[in-house]
């Protein structure tokens, strides 16, 4: 009998001709989409339009867990103290917009997770004139030049950025 040879790349040399996509994306680009990273990212990136207004107010996806074949995954949901009754009577409208969305069942359950408040935006710092002539009258009662210098420098630059 004759022996049929398989033409797979299995080496590390590149041969020539065409070759399977799968081999042409980096190692940690696979994992993350064997796992349903896009799927997430999906989920992230439409979550007020799939929701609404007053439920992505009150609610973020925290992670999504999910099987092999990326089905009857189980969402997981940041929720502010005090709104998870809102959220626990929409669970099934949550779950069917998501699968709706997909066109499969990707989402089979929703569990919640409070949190004590959204995650806050950064607080920004501004030096007025005010506060800028007080640390510079400061800096003149140091004996060190270099750090004189140092810390003037500092100060202009952290005045000059813009929040």
């Amino acid at each position: 009998m004759h022996n049929k040879k398989k033409y797979t790349n299995k080496t590390k040399y590149s041969i020539q001709g065409l070759r399977p996509v799968s081999k042409t994306l980096p190692s940690e680009l696979k994992t993350i989409l064997r796992k349903g990273g896009h799927n997430y990212s999906t989920i992230i990136n439409n979550w007020p339009e799939l929701v609404g207004k007053k439920i992505s107010s009150v609610c973020y996806p925290k992670s999504i867990k999910t099987g092999r074949e990326l089905k009857n995954g189980t969402l997981f949901l940041n929720i502010k103290h005090g709104e998870q009754l809102l959220i626990e009577y929409n669970k099934k409208d949550i779950i069917e917009k998501i699968n709706a969305f997909f066109g499969y069942q990707y989402i089979k359950e929703i569990r919640l997770y409070l949190i004590k408040e959204k995650i806050e935006t950064k607080k920004v710092h501004s030096l007025n004139k005010v506060r800028r002539s007080k640390y510079h009258k400061k800096i003149e009662n140091l004996n060190n030049i270099e750090l004189k210098k140092k810390l003037k420098n500092l100060i202009d630059v952290f005045s000059g950025k813009k929040n």
